[in-house]
């Protein structure tokens, strides 16, 4: 036999083990996605929760980071995202993952090692849904503030409001 044969399969033999041992998703997919976050107006506090409550991130937008997909053998990754800026409300956004399609191809590449072990350890059989957020932050309406009182002095107080004013002594 020929050293050629052997050459060739070799080569054969290292593909076919690649396909066999390693899950199709973990191969032409991630196990973390890089995220953007911003919002209008810029400059809000975001911390970033995974589904059992324990900060991930902390920053102001603009931001970019990146979230793990998976979240344990066969669980998918949750997160919310929570904005923050005092005269606004706060908001929650959350951001999920699903079911990538790379991961069906370990059928025909991956095998069962892929399908059973080595994409649902890795996270590689989830996506990230978006990898862009921009929200809008709401103000705070004058109903939701809190009262307070604020004693000024007279030379403060705007001329427009003089002929309201009540003398208390």
């Amino acid at each position: 036999m020929s050293f050629k044969f052997y050459k060739q399969g070799f080569s054969l033999l290292l593909i076919t083990s690649v396909l066999f041992l390693s899950g199709c998703a973990s191969i032409v997919s991630k196990t973390t996605y890089p995220i953007s976050v911003n919002s209008t107006p810029s400059g809000a506090k975001i911390t970033v929760k995974d589904k059992k409550g324990a900060d991930v991130f902390t920053g102001n937008t603009p931001a970019n980071f990146k979230l793990k997909a998976g979240a344990g053998f066969f669980s998918k990754a949750s997160y919310s995202v929570i904005f923050e800026m005092d005269g606004f409300e706060a908001k929650t956004v959350p951001v999920n993952f699903s079911l990538d399609g790379w991961y069906v191809g370990n059928v025909l590449f991956g095998g069962l090692i892929g399908f059973l072990i080595i994409d649902p350890a890795s996270g590689a059989m989830w996506k990230l849904d978006t990898e862009f957020l921009n929200e809008t932050l709401s103000g705070v309406s004058p109903e939701t503030e809190e009262a307070s009182l604020k004693v000024l002095d007279l030379k403060d107080v705007p001329d427009s409001w003089e002929s309201n004013l009540v003398r208390i002594n």
